[in-house]
């Protein structure tokens, strides 16, 4: 493989994993501003409220970014897995809410389904639907 293949099949990689590196950070915002809203009190407190608008703001810009390459319906689906996957297993750490067995079972499917959808955008299930 030549120098300029290398750089060209590289930069092929950085421009599909960049919108996903984006689509990630929206959902590490998001889990940060599910759980800043519920400290907000139903922003009665200052101080969560301000993190929840700075929180709200990023995970914006950053599923913006990712949605200029991926389609919404995956997009979105994803962010909101990881949302609230996310939210659901940071709530018992920072608020003092419940995970029983049945709740972690179906977070699981959520994580397999977003999982699934990573997948079906794979460049091989890519390269056979245009194939047919």
């Amino acid at each position: 493989m030549t120098a300029t293949q290398q750089n060209t099949t590289l930069s092929g990689t950085e421009k599909k994993a960049g919108p996903w590196v984006a689509l990630l950070l929206a959902g590490a915002f998001e889990i940060g501003y599910a759980l800043s809203v519920n400290g907000s009190e139903g922003f009665t407190n200052l101080a969560w409220s301000s993190v929840a608008i700075i929180f709200f703001l990023f995970t914006l810009f950053f599923l913006s970014v990712a949605l200029k390459k991926i389609d919404v319906g995956i997009g979105y689906a994803v962010w909101a897995g990881i949302g609230a996957v996310g939210a659901a297993l940071l709530g018992p750490v920072f608020f003092e809410e419940s995970l029983t067995m049945l709740k972690a079972f179906w977070l699981a499917v959520i994580i397999a389904g977003v999982v699934w959808l990573k997948l079906a955008e794979s460049p091989q299930h890519e390269r056979s639907r245009a194939a047919n």
